[in-house]
């Protein structure tokens, strides 16, 4: 069926969005392609349908957010819905903005206690609410951009360009410590992902849901290359057949790209037949492999 760009509201969880989904397009075949905590609301991409095969793609984009630490405080949960653990006086500007400079490019982070990773097979906040305490261990993630944009104490509005992966509760805890302080984060929007954008999105009171087919434009917002092959090839991918004899001499089209995604780090390119995607195919060590195939209805 195709992509949905949706604006999920806070105080609902991304399963609920999902749900308000599924009743509207009459299908159990939804999933999103990375979750939005509760009390944060913003950009939520949804596949449908047979769609659902591209998720992986989806889920390691970069992403854009705009959030408020609220500085002396904080949570369990690192949000406005946990108890509070600590409390601290709240920095000065100029400590914050010292911190935050600490939190550009490639960094270690400790995701939250409550969170979806998985230890031992369960989830850490099954484990947390359980009075457990799981250890999180430290992983690297990439902050392609931060930075102030309001101070009211003790609140600071933040702008963060982030991998996938990277959780800005954490952040927020971090830049407090760093800072001399405690905190948690009051709101989160996400703004981006990828090329796709808030502003687009649907969703709202008495809106309706319209996917949008995975067109090469959708695919070039997604940051892959695509290269196209005629009926006959179209086919041969179809049924499986080795992959490098298709391919030899076609021209990948790659998307116009931001400095942070050279074409060099690709190693997943978009076939299409005319308009119809065929399929995703992975490159690596030279060698051609089959990710994901879409057989003809």
């Amino acid at each position: 069926m195709g992509l949905l760009l949706t604006n999920k509201k806070p105080g609902i969880t991304s399963f609920d969005t999902l749900r308000e989904i599924k009743r509207a397009l009459d299908t159990g075949k939804v999933g999103h392609t990375g979750t939005l905590d509760k009390f944060a609301s913003g950009l939520l991409l949804v596949l449908t349908g047979k769609d659902l095969k591209l998720t992986q793609w989806f889920s390691h984009c970069d992403k854009q957010y705009t959030g408020r630490i609220r500085f002396g405080i904080e949570t369990d949960t690192l949000d406005p819905e946990g108890s509070v653990i600590a409390e601290s006086e709240p920095p000065s500007r100029e400590k914050v903005e010292q911190a935050l400079s600490q939190f550009s490019g490639v960094i270690m982070q400790s995701p939250p206690a409550y969170s979806a990773i998985h230890i031992n097979g369960k989830r850490a906040s099954e484990l947390a609410r359980s009075g457990q305490v799981p250890e999180m261990k430290k992983r690297e993630v990439t902050i392609h951009k931060i930075e102030l944009r309001n101070w009211e104490p003790p609140f600071a509005d933040i702008f963060v360009h982030c991998s996938s992966g990277t959780y800005i509760r954490s952040l927020a805890r971090d830049i407090a410590l760093a800072a001399g302080s405690r905190a948690h984060l009051s709101s989160l929007l996400r703004t981006q992902i990828a090329d796709f954008k808030l502003e687009d999105a649907q969703g709202g009171e008495n809106s309706s849901f319209s996917p949008l087919p995975v067109t090469k434009s959708v695919i070039s917002a997604l940051r892959l290359p695509w290269l196209e092959v005629p009926p006959s090839d179209a086919e041969k991918i179809i049924q499986g057949k080795p992959l490098a004899p298709i391919i030899e001499g076609k021209n990948l089209i790659f998307p116009k790209l931001p400095p942070l995604h050279p074409p060099e780090q690709y190693f997943s390119v978009a076939v299409f037949s005319g308009e119809t995607l065929v399929a995703v195919i992975n490159k690596s060590e030279g060698k051609w492999s089959y990710g994901c195939v879409f057989a003809k209805e």
